[in-house]
């Protein structure tokens, strides 16, 4: 999952950014709302986290998520704000913000309210992913193969949900890097292909099924 933090507090957003990418995110992180904007219009982002009072070509978050919605962009956004009454949290919501939440918050709370946003997209994705007999429950964030629990460093989840996700479609390396891993990221196409091998090692080779295929000179897809 690939998300977009544009919070002009650094501290904040560091914070917040460490904290996703140990639950496995990929984070990008902008500062005003001109780029923020600029990112969510022309990059594919999982979900938005967007603060409402920020310098910038709009007049605040609230501004620049009303001109994505305006421009068919719907990728669900999380917006925080300090103005935590009532009426400011009708004004957020419609807006076009799937949540709102008010400073100061509880990062877990945050990570949950992402979680909620992230089961309930554009269009409605289940919690389980399958493919033959290996399920991925995105709730728990767990993969098991036959009941058997496969365990997988975060980025391997990431790796192997978004390929899961997009099971039967063959996905280029380019994708995968644009997806997986975060826009400034140091990544090469053979980080992908080890990546690759090392779920092939965790989910392929111990039980028999090539599940993972390469498509020499398009990239890789998953299908049963």
């Amino acid at each position: 999952m690939r998300i977009l933090i544009v919070e002009d507090e650094k501290k904040l957003a560091r914070a917040i950014s460490r904290t996703l990418k140990n639950e496995g995110y990929a984070i990008d992180i902008e500062y005003n709302s001109s780029e923020g904007y600029a990112m969510a219009s022309t990059q594919p982002y999982d979900a938005l986290i967007i603060d409402r009072m920020m310098p910038g070509d709009f007049s605040d978050g609230l501004d620049m998520l009303k001109k994505l919605r305006k421009d068919g962009i719907f990728t669900p956004a999380i917006v925080l704000t300090a103005l935590g009454e009532t009426s400011q949290k009708i004004t957020g919501l419609d807006a076009g913000a799937d949540d709102y939440l008010a400073k100061p918050f509880a990062i877990d709370e945050l990570l949950a309210r992402l979680r909620a946003i992230l089961r309930r997209p554009k269009k409605a994705q289940p919690t389980i992913l399958k493919v033959g007999n290996l399920h991925m429950d995105t709730t728990n964030r767990t993969v098991e193969f036959d009941n058997k629990k496969i365990d997988l460093t975060a980025k391997e989840y990431a790796l192997l949900q978004y390929l899961m996700k997009s099971s039967g479609q063959t996905l280029s390396k380019e994708q995968i890097m644009e997806h997986v891993w975060n826009f400034d990221a140091d990544i090469l196409p053979n980080n992908v292909e080890a990546y690759i091998k090392n779920l092939r090692q965790k989910i392929d080779k111990p039980f028999k099924k090539q599940l993972i295929k390469t498509v020499r000179g398009f990239g890789y897809r998953i299908e049963a």
